[in-house]
Formats: C-alpha cells, sequence, structure tokens
C-alpha cells in the first residue's frame, strides 16, 4: 500500500468510546482504518486525574522515584531536580523521535495512538486527563504524526514510532493532515494543532515516559493484520473451490463426516466453506459416477482445508495474544492498583512478536498452496484439457503464463519474510535493554507478507475464473458463478493476449475489499 493510499481519510464510521476496559480488535480497526472518532469515558478519565495525584505526591518526594524524578535506561539512578523534570521530559521524547526511512502508513500511526490512548484511560500511568484529551483531540481532528520504517527494537515496546507521536502533540515535528476526501497534506505539528484548536502538551513528571513505553505499534499492526487475514482466509477458500472445480476435482473429500474424523476446528470450517461453495455444481456433478476415473486430487486441491483450517487456527492463536494485550496496562514505571509505582518489563513485545512472526509463516504457506492451484491451471498436462496458459490462440498467445511468474515471485519472497524476526535481538542503552523482541520488525513483515499474499489470491481468482469460463458449454455452480463473474467484470475473461497487470491489481481490488 502506498503512503498516498494509506493516507486518505475515509468517511467516518461511527464513534469508540475508551475507558479503562479493553478496545476490541473491530475498535482498532474502526478508528485506525475507517475514521472512526474517539470519545473517552468521563469515569474512566476521573481515575486518570486520581493516578496523577499519586505521580504528583512521589514527585514530591525528597527520595528518587524512577521516571518521576530520575533519569530513564542506564540513567536510572541519576536524580533530576525539579526544576529541570519538564526539560527531561520533552529530551526523553525529542531523542527518541529517531526514527529512519519511509513513512509508516497512517492507519498504523492512528492505530498506535489509539492504543496507547487505552493504557493512558487506565489510570495506571500516571499522566495528567489532558494527556489523554489531547491524544483523543488529535484523531479526532484527523493529525497523524509521521513515524518513520526504523526505529523499533521492539524493547522498551515501540520507543521511536511513539516517540514521533508524542512530538507532534507537543507541537513538534511533522504530521499529516488528513480529510474526508482522498488527500492529504503533509504539515509542521504546531501548524496542525493550531488548526484544530489544540493547544501543545507541555509534559510534567513520567508524562514522557508514559507516552513512549508500550507495544502499540506491534499491537496495532497485529489488529490490523487480524482483521486481514480473517477475510482472506475466506477468500483463499473461495479460490480452492474454483480451482477444484475447474480442475476437474472432487468434492468428496470435503465431506465432513471425513473431517470430523481430526477434529481440528479452522479445518472444519474451511472444509465447511468449501463444501458450501461447491454445492450444486454442474462441472462437478459432470465427473461423478461410476465413469469417473479420478482416485484422488493432487495436495493442493485435496488438503486445502488443512492448510487454511491450520491457518485459521493460528490466527485464533493469535487473536487470543492481542486480546490479553489490549486489555493490559503497560507502562514502565506503572502505577499497581493499591497505589505503588514499579518497574516491571511488561513492555517487552514477545508475545507479540511470536504471534506476528507465527502468522507470517501461515501467509507464507497459503500463498505457496495458492500458486500451485494456479500452476495446475496452465500446464496441460495437468489442466485436465484446458489450453495450455489458458491461451486463446495456443503458439501465438501466452495466456496467463507469466501472471504465474508474479505470484510464484511473490511466493519466493513470502517464505523469506517468514524467516521470525522475533528470534533476533540485538543489545542497546549501554547494556540495560540487552535483550530486544524486534516486533516492530515482525509487523512490518507481515503487513508486506499479507500484501503479497492478497496478490497471489487475486491471481488464482483470475486464473480459475479464466478457466471456468474455460469449461463451457458446462456452468459453474451458483456461488462459484457469482465470484466468475466478478472477476470477469474487471477482467474481460478468456479472449487474446492483453495487457495483464491492470486485470491482477483489478482483482486484487476485489480481494482486499472482502469475499
Amino acid at each position: 500500500m502506498s503512503i498516498t493510499e494509506a493516507s486518505a481519510r475515509p468517511e467516518t464510521l461511527g464513534t469508540v468510546t475508551v475507558g479503562t476496559g479493553p478496545l476490541a480488535v473491530d475498535d482498532v480497526v474502526a478508528v485506525a482504518r475507517h475514521g472512526a472518532s474517539v470519545a473517552l469515558d468521563p469515569t474512566a478519565l476521573a481515575s486518570v486525574a486520581e493516578g496523577r495525584a499519586i505521580i504528583e505526591g512521589l514527585a514530591a518526594d525528597p527520595e528518587p522515584h524512577y521516571g518521576i524524578s530520575t533519569g530513564f535506561g542506564a540513567l536510572a539512578t541519576t536524580f533530576i531536580a525539579e526544576d529541570r523534570r519538564a526539560q527531561l521530559q520533552a529530551s526523553l521524547v525529542r531523542s527518541h523521535a529517531a526514527g529512519s526511512g519511509t513513512e509508516v502508513e497512517t492507519e498504523v500511526v492512528r492505530a498506535l495512538m489509539l492504543l496507547r490512548l487505552s493504557t493512558l484511560m487506565t489510570g495506571r500511568t500516571g499522566v495528567r486527563p489532558i494527556v489523554a484529551e489531547t491524544y483523543a483531540a488529535m484523531l479526532n481532528a484527523g493529525i497523524a504524526p509521521i513515524v518513520r520504517e526504523y526505529g523499533s527494537l521492539g524493547c522498551s515496546g515501540d520507543l521511536a514510532p511513539l516517540a514521533h507521536c508524542a512530538l507532534a502533540a507537543m507541537g513538534e515535528g511533522e504530521v499529516r493532515m488528513l480529510t474526508a476526501g482522498s488527500t492529504s497534506e503533509v504539515t509542521d505539528a504546531s501548524a496542525a494543532l493550531a488548526a484544530a484548536g489544540i493547544a501543545p502538551l507541555r509534559l510534567g513528571e513520567k508524562e514522557g515516559l508514559a507516552l513512549i513505553n508500550g507495544t502499540d505499534g506491534m499491537l496495532g499492526m497485529l489488529a490490523l493484520a487480524l482483521h486481514d487475514l480473517r477475510r482472506l482466509l475466506t477468500t483463499a477458500d473461495v479460490a480452492a473451490a474454483m480451482s477444484v472445480e475447474g480442475l476437474i476435482g472432487t468434492d468428496a473429500v470435503f465431506a465432513e463426516d471425513l473431517h470430523a474424523l481430526r477434529p481440528q476446528r479452522g479445518q472444519a470450517r474451511s472444509a465447511a466453506n468449501l463444501r458450501a461453495m461447491l454445492a450444486g455444481s454442474p462441472i462437478v456433478a459432470s465427473h461423478k459416477g461410476p465413469e469417473c476415473t479420478r482416485v484422488q486430487d493432487a495436495y493442493s486441491l485435496r488438503c486445502a482445508p488443512q492448510v487454511h483450517g491450520a491457518a485459521r487456527d493460528t490466527i485464533d492463536h493469535a487473536a487470543s495474544v492481542a486480546d490479553a494485550e489490549l486489555a493490559s496496562a503497560i507502562d514502565n514505571p506503572v502505577l499497581t492498583l493499591d497505589g505503588r509505582v514499579e518497574s516491571n518489563g511488561n513492555f517487552h513485545g514477545a508475545p507479540v512478536g511470536y504471534v506476528l512472526d507465527f502468522l507470517a509463516i501461515a501467509v507464507a504457506d497459503v500463498a505457496s498452496m495458492s500458486e500451485r492451484r494456479t500452476d495446475r491451471f496452465l500446464d496441460k498436462a495437468r489442466n485436465q484439457g484446458l489450453p495450455p496458459f489458458l491461451a486463446h490462440e495456443v503458439g501465438v498467445d501466452s495466456g496467463l503464463m507469466i501472471a504465474q511468474y508474479t505470484a510464484a515471485g511473490i511466493v519466493s519472497e513470502l517464505k523469506r519474510l517468514a524467516v521470525p524476526a522475533s528470534v533476533d535481538s540485538i543489545p542497546s542503552s549501554a547494556m540495560q535493554e540487552d535483550h530486544v523482541s524486534m516486533g516492530w520488525a515482525a509487523a512490518r513483515k507481515l503487513r508486506r507478507a499479507i500484501d503479497g499474499l492478497e496478490r497471489v489470491i487475486a491471481i488464482e481468482l483470475l486464473t480459475a475464473a479464466r478457466g471456468l469460463a474455460l469449461r463451457a458449454p458446462l456452468v459453474p455452480g451458483v456461488a462459484t458463478g457469482a465470484v466468475v463473474a466478478a472477476v470477469t467484470d474487471v477482467s474481460g475473461g478468456p479472449g487474446p493476449d492483453r495487457y495483464v497487470s491492470p486485470e491482477i491489481e483489478a482483482v486484487t481490488a476485489i480481494v482486499r475489499s472482502g469475499p
């Protein structure tokens, strides 16, 4: 997804209330991607104020308290005088806003701001209510701080990305101003805040630390990925059903009683989807009965529920981790329920990093199986009587030969992206932070992997639709036929060679919009 595409603010979709309880994945998607506004629960804001009173009491204590009257990281034992603490917090944010590289998608920035706001509203961070109110106002005004690709090691959380957001709240750095249309513009944070009537924050004790110590970036990308992958797995089932039908495969292997013998929940759901898609198909019916000599289909057809189902179960596991993280109050130090301020390690991104990597593995495997089905359609030795490469005039036309190359190239990259980031670590902060999660990196590569999976599935749909059209006078089933019609509307169906790339992009847009 390009920055221009990612920066366009869609029409506002309702309001999400942020309080002491956890947000749902759908809440994150609504605010991050669909422009939903946020409202702050008054009871939770009162809890925020109560937490702040505890911090202010500790700030007046002559004894040092980490993050309140001390430095940070390797400087955690350095006492900071009261008249220097505002400067300390501002300096923390400025120095940590050290990102570099390509601009991160606006939906990711909105997600991480919303999730940091959610933690602030738990009352466990000790910030003033105005800090939470400023973040909510920025989200509602369509002010998206510019965050860069590189900078987070995933411990202590997503420091640099979150620091860029905090910097913008202070009226410094650059932001994107999102509009109700399809455009946005880069401007100074100070100008954007002024235009929206938002006063820049002047941070007090601990507030800079509270704004940058969290897993919100990697968690936001996990939430968006879960939403996208649930949609994509359904579309992968649709594409697989079309390929089974178009390649004269059997639907007998998807029978409910066969899958009950192996009670994997995701597998059962995928098999049910395939049965529903293939129900009543004239093409499937045309080769049933004693005259059929097919004993069993290739694995890419026969085992689709097993692979797609395993991916579904992986998504469910990742969702359970996301739900726990969404219910968390991550900061260091953190204000406990009984009023203590304690140092802790909850900011470490390992739980989120692991499942982000796990999802990348599942994405690569689902795409790999999809590409194999595409390839079968193009090989005259395996496509059950269709023209080579589904070409219109064999020898003159190349058909979809190179579309398969594109899918193969993407799958090859997805295998590289499946190499886990979370097994890596590199020490930082003078060896104080000597083991890091790389969760942000895991999330970034998963986003690229999901983009690749969308395109691989789109190429299978394009190929299967053409293959099914070439089965005439036999016709596909009602469900698969509807998909063939939708794909043909944007691709043109069988015919002489033409410019293929726009067709792939058009079908990818259908895939991205969901089944």
